[in-house]
């Protein structure tokens, strides 16, 4: 009878489960393709997640495009789903849960966790979700494996009525606070946003959180709009006007106290320096390929400008990002624009790396599980 009962158990703490899976694998620079791949198996202390929605980011994107990453690999971090399977020393959790999982948790214990530099953090830079293959995120396939520190630390429960759509927010929503962070804005300052994609709109949104006036820029009207569909009013289309001399008009010719770089444009940094008065800030949030640029060292050292960088997430802003998204501080779901099956997930990825004026944000949806997705 015990060893029944045993059995029992074991099968309660799963959901129906294949073999075999859909993915989208990463093969060669600018090569991914739809393959057929086992499902992940999980250790004692880790979950199996089946994947409802993952975002596309651009380091996904600039990865796949560089080849700065040996293939196979299956990306995809922004992910939200259903547990599926629980290991047995993950107590946690059980089959039939709502979750966002974090790909990245520091040690919290080595010389950079200590100076609070978390993404230099070597626990922090091994990544704890998998489909297989080297461990890269593997949201971009129908079944996760979690990691036993990623569980522990990193797999946040939906709650009821807030859905996947919105859940798989929480990630990017960090990393734009921790760049916020960085920044150490003062009430009354004025900061530019240059880029009004997803990511600029969120950082835009959260500078005028902290209680600054915000000015947006980008080259496309139709994203101005829906910003200011988000309440930020105060645009300037760099289509057709100088985005520094339109900034120096409202700041008494100084030029704003900020500037925040949400784009990957290199050729925009000095932009963003001539955006801002002496002794202003910039934040570069998007310049995540190696390389070079031309910056004058003089708007530097002479003027005193400040040149910032901010690169993933922060754990210590992880209960805050949380809240934000859970509460619905902001109808994340608006700025989605695309939402693709897995079996459309090159197309999706495609569309991500060639954005188009009207596509924001763009999400691969490998579940069937829309039905109920807030419950």
């Amino acid at each position: 009878m015990m060893a029944i009962a045993g059995q029992l158990n074991a099968e309660e703490k799963r959901l129906a489960i294949p073999a075999t899976m859909r993915a989208a694998v990463y093969r060669g620079v600018n090569e991914v393709r739809l393959e057929t791949v086992s499902v992940p198996r999980i250790a004692s202390g880790e979950l199996l997640v089946r994947v409802h929605t993952c975002g596309i980011c651009g380091t996904d994107l600039k990865k796949i495009a560089t080849g700065s990453h040996s293939p196979p690999r299956i990306f995809g971090h922004e992910t939200s789903g259903v547990v599926a399977a629980v290991g047995d020393a993950a107590h946690d959790f059980k089959p039939g849960d709502r979750v966002v999982v974090f790909h990245h948790i520091p040690c919290g214990e080595c010389y950079y966790c200590r100076h609070k530099t978390f993404a230099q953090c070597e626990t922090y830079k091994k990544v704890g979700c998998t489909a297989g293959f080297e461990p890269s995120g593997g949201g971009f396939a129908e079944y996760v494996r979690v990691m036993d520190w990623i569980v522990r630390g990193g797999t946040i429960r939906i709650p009821h009525g807030v859905s996947f759509e919105q859940a798989c927010f929480v990630e990017p929503v960090n990393t734009c606070m921790k760049g916020i962070e960085r920044l150490q804005l003062q009430r009354g300052e004025t900061v530019l946003v240059i880029g009004q994609g997803p990511i600029g709109i969120l950082l835009s949104i959260l500078a005028k959180r902290a209680g600054v006036t915000v000015i947006t820029s980008d080259l496309y009207p139709q994203r101005l709009t829906i910003s200011r569909s988000f309440g930020l009013m105060n645009n300037i289309d760099a289509s057709h006007t100088d985005a520094v001399k339109a900034v120096r008009e409202q700041t008494e010719g100084r030029g704003a106290d900020a500037a925040i770089l949400a784009v990957g444009g290199n050729t925009l940094i000095q932009k963003a320096i001539d955006s801002v008065r002496p002794g202003g800030r910039v934040l570069l949030f998007a310049q995540t390929v190696r390389g070079e640029a031309a910056v004058d060292p003089a708007s530097i050292c002479v003027d005193e400008k400040t040149l910032l960088g901010s690169y993933s997430a922060s754990v210590e802003l992880q209960e805050e990002s949380v809240r934000f998204v859970m509460n619905r501080e902001m109808d994340l779901e608006r700025l989605i624009s695309h939402r693709f099956s897995l079996a459309d997930s090159v197309e999706a990825l495609n569309l991500a790396a060639h954005p188009q004026a009207d596509s924001m944000k763009i999400v691969i949806q490998p579940g069937s599980l829309r039905e109920g997705s807030t419950d």
